[in-house]
């Protein structure tokens, strides 16, 4: 069983999704994925701003964010969006513990801006799913040299040495 597997059953089962819903979804997130992915995140969305587009699945791993769109009357699958979390720009998210609910947008690669809203069963779980979102956007993304605050002794890498010459008088 590969890491995507492995780690995607539990994810589901910890947002309370039917197994039924799951397995519907499994072989479009499949494509999308790979195995050595780890799930992070499983949830049911909607979008604020289409409020009666369908049913949307979001799928967060370590590298990728998958959402997909079930429509309400024939219920066919379509892939919504399939993209890296690196190619994402301007990630905000927005908790609202008490409605219950957590808003994440983000500007996708070909500039279209993305609104979802994701809704919980108790107000603890919008704090958890801000923990996870604040791992994947804010702490996975950025390289070990924008970690860096400070280094003793070494000029900071934008910064000019000044070289101090005596003004010549005319």
């Amino acid at each position: 069983m590969d890491v995507f597997s492995r780690t995607f059953l539990p994810a589901a089962a910890e947002t309370g999704l039917a197994t039924q819903t799951v397995s519907r979804h499994m072989p479009v997130f499949r494509r999308c994925v790979g195995s050595g992915d780890a799930t992070i995140l499983v949830t049911r969305c909607s979008r604020p701003d289409h409020p009666i587009g369908g049913d949307y699945l979001m799928l967060l791993t370590h590298r990728r964010l998958v959402v997909t769109r079930q429509t309400r009357v024939l219920h066919r699958l379509r892939l919504h969006l399939n993209t890296e979390l690196r190619e994402l720009s301007n990630v905000t998210w927005s908790p609202d513990p008490r409605s219950h609910s957590l808003e994440l947008a983000a500007t996708a690669i070909d500039g279209v801006r993305e609104r979802f809203l994701i809704r919980t069963h108790h107000p603890k779980q919008v704090w958890q799913l801000d923990a996870l979102l604040n791992h994947a956007f804010r702490t996975r993304l950025r390289t070990p040299a924008e970690r860096l605050v400070a280094t003793i002794g070494q000029p900071p890498a934008g910064a000019r040495t000044a070289v101090l010459r005596p003004a010549t008088v005319r």
